[in-house]
């Protein structure tokens, strides 16, 4: 059995490292067909654009249970004590004549916690005895392509509408002096994008953009309102406030969580 369960794991191991190849390879491959396609099309207005983002993130609640059917539920947020953690996102984007928008986000999150718990926890496996100090990490790196079409341009206002696939790279892991476990998550997720934008004056006005969709097997929302400026042509600046909230529900895993983001972006277009 115990040769069974290595040969299991090595299994297990080589076909995360597989999916991890396809996964840049198929972001790579999609941008790039079609960024090519755009290209081919004669007298095409296109401009770039790269945003960056960053700020603080808190929790807001994060619910465990590994598996989902047997575990036991404990909290990251109520029975441990999370860290307040900065963080950054990178996304590039193509609009063509512009209503068209192409994009390309890397964000990644990372959110530690320690503490005791009174009671024995299983998680993953293992049993963690009362009262032993631990610490967590949860993870959730997402890798996004998106497209998304604007039904509405005008002089002071967007709307648009889109797809997102979205890969997730997720692990959460509790350890101790004496024991460590971990659950790994790598999938992939369709969501539908949206954006509006109203620009109340030439240079500031009032954003809400985001990825969200709720299914069955669970649900993602990440989405944001800020506040923008535009410093030039080339040049815009926003502050606001972003949630991220979502998880699922199965045999293999409980976990939900909830995410407050306080938010700066800087947008240049080229």
């Amino acid at each position: 059995m115990e040769k069974c369960n290595k040969i299991a794991s090595q299994k297990y191991k080589y076909w995360i490292k597989i999916i991890n190849v396809m996964k840049n390879k198929i972001l790579l491959s999609a941008v790039v067909i079609s960024f090519l396609v755009f290209y081919q099309v004669e007298s095409v207005k296109a401009q770039f654009v790269l945003d960056i983002e960053s700020g603080i993130v808190s929790t807001g609640y994060n619910d465990v249970r590994i598996p989902g059917d047997l575990g036991m539920r404990f909290s990251l947020k109520d029975d441990l004590n999370p860290m307040t953690e900065i963080y950054y996102r990178l996304r590039a984007g193509y609009t063509i004549k512009s209503r068209h928008t192409l994009s390309i986000l890397y964000a990644p999150l990372e959110i530690k916690s320690d503490g005791q718990i009174p009671n024995d926890v299983s998680f993953a496996g293992t049993v963690f005895p009362a009262n032993t100090k631990l610490g967590a990490i949860y993870k959730f790196n997402s890798y996004r392509f998106t497209y998304r079409y604007d039904f509405i341009k005008r002089k002071n206002f967007d709307f648009g509408l889109g797809f997102t696939a979205k890969i997730r790279d997720a692990r959460i892991a509790l350890v101790s002096t004496q024991s460590t476990a971990a659950k790994d998550d790598l999938g992939f997720v369709p969501i539908i994008n949206f954006r509006m934008a109203w620009r109340c004056t030439n240079t500031f006005g009032l954003l809400i953009d985001g990825d969200a969709l709720a299914a069955k097997q669970g649900r993602a929302e990440d989405v944001q309102i800020a506040a923008t400026c535009k410093i030039s042509n080339n040049l815009g600046f926003r502050v606001g406030y972003r949630i991220l909230e979502g998880g699922a529900d199965n045999s293999e895993v409980y976990s939900f969580a909830l995410f407050h983001y306080a938010s700066a972006g800087l947008s240049i277009t080229f």
